[in-house]
């Protein structure tokens, strides 16, 4: 049976769904053509949506670019581990602390305007880096980076939200969340090539000057809605626009929109963890691989996330109410292969098993998405903005906390005088990500009862 999502696109603020999980009772508002609830999908809204997602790869070149160059940035800037470090830390913390002012500004400004802005500051910031010689005005530059990485992936949902119909939109999403993948694999086979052919200023150099076709592409191809949409319209208080807080707290007292940061957050920080920082160490130094060997596994964890934005579009845009299933399964499976494999005697796994952990994995990024799903669904239009963006700082500060607490836990464990670290430490280290995950679904099982029993206070 196919239960279709609530529309999330339409002009004019619609009721919420009556039923936590069937999203197709909300009624059509009388009086407005059927265009403005139900919009026509088709050729342009592919053509808006192929705009928007350039500036999403775009940003996941930025996001990911330091992946490859670490090696090369200690040697720049003379820094060590702990420092360089720092540049994943901050752009994640950036990028986090982005989210709410990002949805507030999408829903007063537009998705157009602020991809604008996000692409501007990129480029800037990413020129900027690519001449630095110092370790502090770098980490500044990763900085602006982050924000204007934080500013495209909210605004091109939006604009899917605006341009397709609403039973597109889980498949949509998850179409965007790997073609974003793509800029990761641009990111690990040209970009490493480059920096070793053409130099550290011309590689980062000419990434920061790609925005330049982006920004103009926006600018004259990019419209916000179709047109004929109605823009929705901001909540009023006494003739005037509701204050900024007043936007946040109608958003964060939604269940939907807290059960949507729960599910972002438990399903999204093992990936992103390991891909971020971790991965590679671990597998080198925890299972003496080599680097072409763990870079290798790293790149199988993208693709494995493409294949599970795909499948995870399909189903769920088939029937809303696959979504906790499939996050519990995420979840599960995760927990399982992470355990099997932290609990291997004296921490060293085959790599058969290491090829499955990396392989579910993959299905995190896709999962997290249903929480932005969640949070688009149970609030109107003139809020949808504000609520993906609380929603989307889940799986970021999950992975804030998992970065630190393996960090620290490593710092603990090494043996006096190394500078790396053996297997039973990363063994023991890596059992932190367990208590997120286990906190996570205690927090998704609770706000789904809530959730529920504020579906049948609506019946």
């Amino acid at each position: 049976m196919s239960v279709d999502p609530v529309p999330t696109a339409p002009s004019l603020s619609v009721p919420a769904p009556r039923r936590a999980d069937d999203l197709q009772t909300a009624p059509r508002a009388a009086g407005f053509p059927a265009a403005v609830l139900h919009p026509p999908g088709g050729r342009a809204a592919w053509f808006a949506w192929s705009v928007g997602v350039s500036v999403y790869v775009l940003a996941v070149v930025h996001r990911t670019s330091l992946g490859v160059a670490g090696l090369d940035a200690a040697a720049r800037f003379g820094i060590g581990a702990s420092a360089l470090s720092t540049f994943s830390i901050l752009q994640v913390l950036v990028y986090a602390g982005m989210q709410i002012p990002v949805g507030l500004l999408v829903d007063r400004s537009g998705p157009r305007r602020v991809l604008l802005l996000g692409v501007a500051l990129m480029s800037a910031g990413q020129l900027a880096f690519a001449f630095s010689t110092a370790f502090a005005p770098a980490l500044a530059s990763r900085a602006v980076i982050g924000c204007g990485d934080a500013m495209t992936f909210i605004s091109v949902l939006r604009i899917a939200a605006r341009w397709f119909p609403a039973a597109r939109n889980p498949f949509v999403a998850q179409l965007t969340g790997l073609v974003g993948m793509g800029g990761n694999l641009v990111t690990t086979v040209v970009l490493a090539q480059a920096l070793h052919t053409a130099g550290w200023s011309s590689t980062f150099g000419v990434i920061a000057l790609t925005g330049v076709p982006i920004f103009v592409a926006v600018l004259a191809l990019l419209r916000d809605a179709p047109p004929g949409a109605v823009a929705p319209v901001l909540p009023q208080q006494g003739g005037s626009r509701v204050p900024v807080g007043g936007l946040i707290r109608a958003a964060w007292a939604e269940p939907g929109t807290r059960l949507g940061l729960w599910v972002h957050f438990t399903t999204a920080f093992p990936a992103s963890a390991f891909g971020l920082l971790w991965g590679l160490p671990y597998l080198v130094e925890g299972q003496g691989m080599s680097r072409a060997g763990a870079s290798g596994l790293l790149s199988l964890l993208v693709l494995s996330g493409m294949a599970f934005g795909l499948l995870f579009g399909r189903l769920l845009s088939r029937s809303a109410r696959l979504r906790l299933p499939v996050a519990f399964i995420v979840l599960g499976a995760t927990a399982l292969c992470w355990t099997v494999t932290l609990a291997w005697p004296h921490g060293r796994p085959p790599l058969w098993l290491l090829v499955v952990l990396i392989l579910v994995m993959g299905s995190n990024g896709p999962a997290s998405l249903i929480g932005l799903d969640y949070a688009r669904a149970h609030n109107p239009p003139e809020r949808m903005g504000t609520a993906s963006g609380i929603a989307n700082m889940g799986g970021f500060i999950g992975s804030v906390i998992t970065l630190l607490g393996i960090g620290v836990l490593l710092d603990a464990l090494a043996d006096p005088g190394s500078d790396s670290y053996g297997a039973h430490a990363y063994q023991l280290a890596f059992c932190f990500q367990l208590l997120p995950l286990l906190l996570g679904t205690a927090m998704i099982l609770r706000l789904r009862r809530k959730l529920a029993a504020a579906a049948a206070g609506r019946d």
